[in-house]
């Protein structure tokens, strides 16, 4: 009989492109003995019993299928161990946690959120240059900027999309600093990169890893300790407000890159802790 899966990478049947930390993260698994494989969530014919511990790296095309996929994770965790755990991907994949996280007091990126019939310029207030953006979404999916001279396609944009929104004021900042996408894996700061502003149609343009600033660094680690519960992998996207102050932009706790190729120490520090969960569950 087969070796049964020690870890799942779990993937999408279409993607756009491939995950570039997918190969050395499988690499880095086997150097720990730990059998490995890909395998797609929207795949009916794969059996989650059969490998030990799944594990949530590009399944980016559940934003066209969110109940679909929130009924998978649901499957998948009573099947195996399933990373992060099930309550924390159920309350990251809608990005309401970001008016959550503001209401608790962490510094967020002022976000409003739109549900049908909403007014872009009663959200807007006086911000003159908006993100306009699906509340699940994954990479740029449906999301625009427009400044208030064009309002009127930004609220035409809402008004077909179907779905619930975000409006975020443009932080300036990101044209020149950048973002930060800050990662964390298992529970340790491990490296940075800076990215530029994306929107619908856009490529992902991502640096090498860079320094992180010690306010930067700081604010991450408030971040993740306002979330319950161990996570295996989080990336803490920052920019920086009018003020130059750090600020939330995403917390990536479901299906983030993690840019595993940027850090070989981060591909080595996960692949340590996927074979610890994996000899010792009950460690969990």
């Amino acid at each position: 009989m087969a070796r049964p899966l020690d870890v799942v990478l779990v993937t999408a049947s279409r993607l756009p492109r491939p995950d570039e930390g997918d190969g050395p993260l499988r690499a880095a698994l086997a150097a720990e003995g730990l059998k490995a494989d890909t395998r797609a969530w929207d795949d009916p014919t794969v059996d989650w019993a059969s490998t030990r511990a799944a594990v949530i790296r590009s399944t980016w095309n559940y934003v066209q299928n969110h109940d679909a996929y929130l009924a998978w994770l649901d499957r998948c965790a009573a099947a195996t161990d399933l990373w992060n755990p099930l309550p924390i991907l159920r309350w990251n994949s809608h990005k309401r946690y970001l008016v959550e996280l503001a209401g608790r007091g962490l510094p967020v990126v002022p976000t409003k959120l739109a549900t049908a019939g909403s007014r872009l310029s009663d959200l807007a207030g006086d911000w003159s240059d908006v993100v306009i953006k699906p509340a699940v979404s994954a990479g740029s999916f449906q999301t625009i900027r427009v400044s208030r001279d064009r309002f009127d396609e930004g609220q035409r944009h809402l008004d077909q999309a179907n779905r619930d929104m975000l409006v975020q004021p443009y932080l300036d900042s990101v044209d020149g600093y950048g973002e930060r996408a800050c990662v964390w894996i298992d529970g340790a700061f491990t490296h940075a990169v800076r990215k530029t502003a994306r929107f619908a149609g856009d490529l992902q343009r991502v640096s090498e890893a860079v320094p992180v600033a010690d306010d930067e660094r700081a604010l991450g680690e408030r971040i993740i300790a306002a979330v319950p519960g161990r996570l295996l992998y989080a990336r803490v996207d920052l920019a920086r407000d009018s003020e130059g102050r750090p600020c939330l932009m995403e917390l990536e706790l479901i299906e983030p890159s993690l840019f595993l190729d940027r850090s070989e120490a981060a591909c080595t520090r996960l692949a340590s802790a996927l074979a610890t969960l994996v000899r010792c569950p009950a460690g969990r």
